[in-house]
């Protein structure tokens, strides 16, 4: 057998070792054993539940016998050869076993992994080789007593006078009482429902232990615990709808354990209780799917299914482009895909008045969204799980509702081609999103034009330059065509500059206009090297006459980022203004700010602004860009949060730190576009 069978997820119940035909146990470098897979537990009679933990020593009739293979397996690594184990019954079985020690990436010994399998010449007939059917399994429990050692206590006093109703009553409390530590994954199976091992540990033994035969299992309880040499105690059932014609064991557990007991119940399951079981659990699952609050349809694409198969054998593999070529698959999917079941709430979203109403072709859901069916068959075909998009459907009341589209697509090796479509409903929150943008823009705008009310100093003087340059060229070229020989030379010359100068002008009054106008924003492919020098366009007025000193840094070869440009060039002014503000209080030699692009170590590009400036208050770090907070005596406090929301809707980050050697530094880090598929 492959030691791959052994990994972690063979030490775990529904591992593959727990279907192996020989016994497989893994024990510590002590001889705890720690796994015993089923056939280890039909080998030698113990359920796994009652030797977890257990010295393997005390398994043996002969102590020192194992001992010495145990010290020969330590020494060289493996060995190979016969042992004997008591069984849960006492007897001994001869096992053919194969121990081999495995190693951890230090080199130091792990554990211990035993094959066995049972003699050839001490063989019960009825051991096979084959894996252990469900029906030679024992149904396991490991019970706590501790809480009904008042009422054994009781039981054991008036053993010899009660009367048979207080016997009942005292049996009742005991299986009441008694605590269920763990079960084995057939015990979960048969009395667990769908609560399974893990909701079952903890409970009292009377929640799943049958009616009929509660009364048994607390004389077992009675006998084991009145038992100070660990014996067996048996008792033969009556079928119980649950197993046919059981029979139930119980021990008491070592000294390792006190107050526990060991059960196991061994007995084919009845059919018939089998079907019941199957058909409640039906019912359970339908009617929790009927009502829960996503809209679920089911849809059986079985015959499509098959098409997808006859293409793939024909060496079909772009999907998508074997539709282009023959959209009349998407046609036969919408009218030949039934929807088999909805419920409840598939029903209310759609405006139907009952399932019949949605039983019928798939296509109704795709009337408004045909490319989605496509790329639902494309996902099918690809061998996707699952699937989701934003599309929108007509109900059939009339309305065009948003709604987030799932698809759950059936499990390739499995017979049900049952694939499963969820809706639900996000036009609301769709709108809200909208109108929540919209006040954002609003609001940035706003914001925007509070900038440049800042800047009206810096503006006017930019707007002037050009204008009066303007102005004294059109003198001189008039002065040069007043002379009695105009020189059209020179004239043509101050032309050209009165030119130039109109076309800055120009420029400087579209930069203004764009950061003043209300527009949608735009996301489109930008240079930020170039978005941060036209900022510093802006701001230039105010840096040169307060004297600061500016150093630029633009790294080489940057990626694009894609965004809105006039939003971000808001935010770089936003961040210069402030940085303005916070040196111009400084002795001139001393104003300082720093400006750099580049990228980080998550692929991130990346704008950097520092200052010389007394930096941030530490009481102040972590309120920085909430909105309405300032320290400036004017101030809104809305510069900074909206530089955030716009960094946010951007896909970035901002934050702001102090210097080690003293000033801020305020950090803007903007996603790569994503590589197109």
């Amino acid at each position: 057998m492959s030691a791959a069978l052994l990994d972690s997820d063979a030490r775990h119940e529904g591992g593959i070792a727990e279907l192996a035909s020989e016994s497989i146990v893994i024990l510590d470098p002590q001889g705890v054993v720690g796994y015993w897979n089923p056939a280890a537990e039909r080998l030698f009679g113990w359920p796994a539940l009652a030797v977890r933990g257990a010295d393997v020593t005390h398994l043996s009739p002969a102590p020192d016998d194992e001992a010495r293979a145990w010290s020969q397996l330590l020494q060289e690594g493996a060995w190979e050869g016969r042992i004997q184990r008591l069984t849960r019954d006492g007897d001994v079985r001869i096992a053919e076993t194969r121990r081999h020690l495995r190693y951890d990436a230090a080199g130091a010994v792990r554990d211990v992994v035993e094959y066995a399998r049972a003699a050839h010449d001490a063989r019960d007939a009825n051991l096979s080789d084959g894996p252990v059917p469900d029906h030679l399994m024992a149904a396991s429990w490991e019970i706590d007593v501790t809480p009904a050692t008042d009422i054994l206590g009781r039981i054991a006093e008036q053993a010899q006078d009660m009367r048979e109703d207080e016997r009942d009553d005292l049996y009742r409390r005991l299986v009441e009482a008694a605590r269920i530590v763990d079960v084995n994954e057939r015990t979960a199976r048969l009395v667990g429902g769908n609560r399974g091992r893990a909701l079952m540990a903890g409970q009292s033994v009377a929640v799943f232990w049958p009616v009929a035969s509660r009364t048994i299992l607390a004389d077992l309880i009675v006998e084991a615990f009145g038992d100070g040499e660990g014996k067996r105690f048996h008792r033969r059932l009556a079928s119980d709808g649950i197993l046919r014609d059981p029979l139930v064991t119980a021990w008491r557990a070592g000294a390792e354990r006190p107050g526990r007991l060991f059960v196991t119940v061994n007995g084919a399951a009845d059919d018939d209780r089998s079907y019941l079981f199957l058909r409640a659990s039906e019912a359970r699952y339908r009617k929790l799917v009927h009502y829960m609050p996503i809209a679920l349809w089911q849809v059986d694409a079985s015959h499509m299914g098959k098409i997808y198969a006859e293409l793939r054998s024909r060496g079909v593999t772009d999907f998508g482009r074997y539709l282009d070529d023959h959209p009349e698959l998407v046609e036969l999917a919408a009218t030949s895909v039934p929807v088999t079941d909805v419920n409840r709430s598939a029903i209310e979203l759609v405006g139907g008045k009952d399932v019949q109403d949605l039983i019928r072709p798939v296509g109704y859901l795709f009337g408004e969204s045909p490319a989605s069916l496509r790329r639902v068959m494309i996902g099918r075909f690809s061998g996707r799980k699952n699937y989701n998009e934003l599309m929108k459907i007509r109900t059939l009341d009339g309305r065009l509702l948003d709604v987030r589209f799932s698809v759950t697509y059936p499990e390739p090796l499995i017979e049900l081609d049952t694939t499963i479509f969820s809706l639900e409903d996000v036009t609301e929150r769709l709108q809200m999103e909208t109108q929540l943008r919209q006040i954002q823009a609003d609001f940035s705008h706003a914001a925007r034009i509070s900038t440049l009310g800042e800047l009206t100093s810096s503006i006017a003087h930019e707007v002037n330059q050009p204008l009066a340059a303007i102005m004294t060229n059109a003198e001189t070229s008039l002065r040069w065509l007043a002379r009695a020989e105009p020189d059209i030379g020179k004239v043509r010359q101050l032309t050209a500059r009165i030119a130039a100068s109109a076309r800055r002008a120009d420029d400087i009054v579209r930069r203004i206009r764009g950061m003043a106008v209300k527009q949608a924003p735009e996301s489109v492919p930008i240079a930020l090297n170039e978005v941060v020098q036209e900022s510093l366009l802006f701001v230039h007025h105010e840096i040169e006459t307060r004297a600061i000193r500016v150093t630029t840094a633009y790294a080489r070869g940057l990626p694009p980022v894609v965004g809105d440009r006039i939003q971000l060039q808001q935010v770089i002014v936003n961040l210069l203004i402030n940085a303005v503000q916070a040196v111009e209080g400084l002795d001139e030699t001393a104003r300082e700010i720093l400006v750099a692009t580049g990228t980080d170590a998550a692929g991130s590009v990346t704008f950097t602004l520092r200052d010389s400036g007394p930096g941030i208050a530490p009481e102040h770090l972590d309120r920085i860009f909430d909105g309405f907070f300032t320290t400036k005596a004017q101030g809104m406090g809305i510069g900074l949060a909206i530089c955030q929301s716009i960094v946010a809707a951007h896909g970035g980050a901002v934050s702001a730190s102090n210097r080690t050697g003293g000033g801020a530094e305020f950090r803007v880090a903007l996603p790569r576009p994503r590589a197109s598929a």
